[in-house]
């Protein structure tokens, strides 16, 4: 099967994205394993499908595919990108992009950059989710050096561990095991973070399916709200990932804001028959 892709990525956390809106196609776990392989396929983080909305009120549905096969929730730098695509396809500034967590609000600003509207920061216990009940400020969870995460939901379940120097900790070691913790069901994405100042956040991140990325758009906005939680951080702060910042808002009513760039690097065709899961 020949598919048109675009590859995309905000601040090098990288997509391939499939335009399924006119022509519908399933993706087995296997393709989307083969499309983002990086020595035999396209190579990316994630696999992303626009599809049709099925709220009136939306201009696309965005399916989100991890590099494993296995689906997620929510992906802040993938929404922007698509949020750019649609901005550049229509010329609209305000996009609204359904995904299996809800409406997400974007704007694509003047001067380049793009602004969604995550939703709201959930931390209740149930909401994460955790397997048991906890304070989700201070979850009982450690994995030497790493201890008491803040557990936030950002349309998909984070651990924030804050850390003297987040360049120091084993993240390919540590985070795959944590994900894999019994106390996240539907496992979790493992973030670690240094507080530089109250509105500077340095952050690292393990993408639950994905491994290290350079970019955690949501990985991003758990990290701020938990920041904000400790008492550590105010409610707006630039956060920093190994692909370059984003800056983060936590309102007051609740919702998440987060800016930063989206960018398409080229386009093609791929033949999946011809393809190799990584």
């Amino acid at each position: 099967m020949k598919v048109s892709f675009r590859k995309m990525h905000g601040l090098g956390n990288d997509f391939v994205v499939l335009d399924f809106r006119r022509d519908a196609a399933a993706l087995s776990d296997e393709d989307v394993r083969s499309l983002a392989a990086r020595r035999t396929g396209v190579g990316c983080d994630q696999v992303i499908l626009l599809e049709p909305p099925h709220d009136r009120m939306a201009q696309v549905f965005m399916r989100i595919r991890n590099a494993d096969g296995g689906e997620a929730e929510a992906c802040g730098n993938a929404t922007r990108c698509v949020a750019d695509l649609l901005h550049k396809e229509t010329g609209r500034r305000r996009i609204r992009i359904e995904t299996v967590a809800g409406l997400l609000e974007a704007e694509a600003l003047p001067d380049g950059p793009i602004a969604v509207d995550m939703g709201p920061a959930k931390t209740g216990w149930r909401d994460i989710p955790l397997a048991r009940a906890m304070d989700t400020d201070r979850v009982d969870l450690s994995l030497e050096p790493l201890s008491e995460p803040v557990c936030t939901n950002i349309g998909n379940p984070h651990a924030t561990f804050f850390v003297d120097e987040a360049e120091t900790i084993d993240l390919a070691t540590l985070g795959p095991v944590l994900e894999l913790h019994p106390l996240f069901p539907k496992r979790a994405n493992i973030g670690v973070a240094t507080i530089r100042g109250r509105g500077d956040i340095r952050l690292r991140v393990w993408e639950r399916g994905a491994g290290i990325t350079p970019a955690c758009g949501s990985g991003a906005c758990a990290a701020l709200v938990a920041a904000h939680r400790r008492g550590l951080a105010d409610r707006r702060a630039t956060v920093e990932l190994d692909g370059g910042s984003l800056d983060i808002a936590w309102r007051e009513d609740g919702h998440v804001i987060m800016t930063g760039p989206a960018a398409l690097s080229f386009e093609g065709v791929v033949d999946l028959e011809h393809l190799v899961a990584g």
